[in-house]
């Protein structure tokens, strides 16, 4: 179940990498659900395909651990894959899937934990050290719940959602860390290694815009009042990073997302409470939900991953050789806000 699971998503990240002649903006026009057919989650690795790899990994890699930093709801171990060569180097925190029904990120992250332990992470170790969180939310990844799905849109046996097993939102619950998924992520991440950047990593809907052009994602730093300004300008870098990244493909286009200010989200809120330069970057679309508009085909699975892939590998090895300290912030100047375009409306 693993090895064919794992074949799919990894064919879907190989081939946009012979995608370098596709027009500009193909990720944000690219193939999305019509209605027609059937949304399938099949695809999607599972939360035990996930802990299988988790392990396999660490057995593989001898400079990654594996640490259990709690329990789901559900009783599910949430995973903590880390990479730390010196505590003196910056270090960098991935999150994946605070919300259940937001995984192509996930799938990225998996298959960025599978390069740093080839040649393509040679030398990035010795200057960054690295945390990831994939799938903080195990029990709404898997539709084990306490409520009804009957409403959302993916066929087959399972459903993903936004919230976890008792309905709550996991990026709403960073002050009053209510939920055993945000404790665990507080108390034996964030207060336990000394974090200086994070990306949250998220899905949008499937018909975010500019103008009339789909975007394949959109960022945006912490826009608290209360967030320090030196934190907010190194937020405003890592996402120079990532915009120069993925714009360069010529496939990609991001926009600026329209956050709010509460600190209970996490871009927010740990900028606040720990100094830690944040980024959201939601991807387009997601697996499941019970808004059509927010649904993406599986056919669009392919581009997603790769963008992730080369959003975590562009700021590692930014942080590593330092070269994120010079990075332009003059673009979020220009950068567009994106709005909502669905044709059929």
């Amino acid at each position: 179940m693993e090895l064919s699971r794992r074949g799919v998503i990894a064919a879907l990240v190989a081939a946009p990498l012979a995608l370098s002649s596709v027009p500009a903006l193909a990720v944000g026009n690219g193939p999305e659900w019509d209605g027609k057919g059937n949304i399938t989650t099949a695809h999607l690795s599972t939360y035990e395909d996930l802990a299988s790899f988790l392990q396999k990994q660490d057995a593989r890699q001898d400079a990654m651990e594996l640490e259990v930093i709690g329990q789901s709801v559900k009783g599910r171990d949430l995973y903590l894959a880390k990479w730390i060569s010196d505590p003196d180097n910056p270090t960098i925190l991935y999150l994946t899937q605070q919300h259940g029904n937001e995984q192509l990120t996930t799938e990225g992250a998996m298959e960025f934990i599978k390069h740093l332990g080839t040649g393509r992470g040679s030398g990035v170790l010795d200057g960054v050290n690295i945390l990831v969180v994939p799938m903080l939310n195990p029990d709404g990844a898997m539709g084990d719940v306490n409520f009804s799905l009957d409403d959302y849109i993916a066929h087959g046996d399972r459903h993903l959602t936004r919230y976890n097993a008792v309905g709550a939102d996991l990026n709403r619950d960073h002050v009053n860390r209510i939920q055993p998924e945000t404790q665990a992520l507080h108390e034996n991440v964030l207060a336990a290694y000394d974090v200086d950047y994070m990306i949250d990593l998220h899905h949008q809907g499937a018909y975010s815009a500019i103008d009339e052009e789909w975007v394949s994602g959109s960022i945006l730093y912490p826009t608290t009042p209360n967030a320090d300004a030196d934190v907010v300008e190194r937020s405003k870098q890592l996402g120079a990073v990532v915009y120069d990244a993925v714009d360069s493909t010529g496939w990609g286009l991001l926009g600026k997302y329209n956050g709010g200010s509460a600190e209970t989200i996490s871009r927010n809120g740990l900028a606040v409470e720990y100094d830690i330069a944040t980024l959201l970057f939601e991807m387009r679309g997601m697996s499941d939900h019970f808004y059509e508009d927010y649904v993406l085909g599986a056919r669009s699975s392919g581009y997603l991953i790769r963008q992730t892939v080369i959003t975590l590998e562009a700021t590692a090895q930014a942080i590593a050789d330092g070269s994120i300290n010079s990075a332009d912030t003059s673009f979020w100047d220009t950068l567009p806000t994106q709005g909502w375009y669905n044709p059929d409306e």
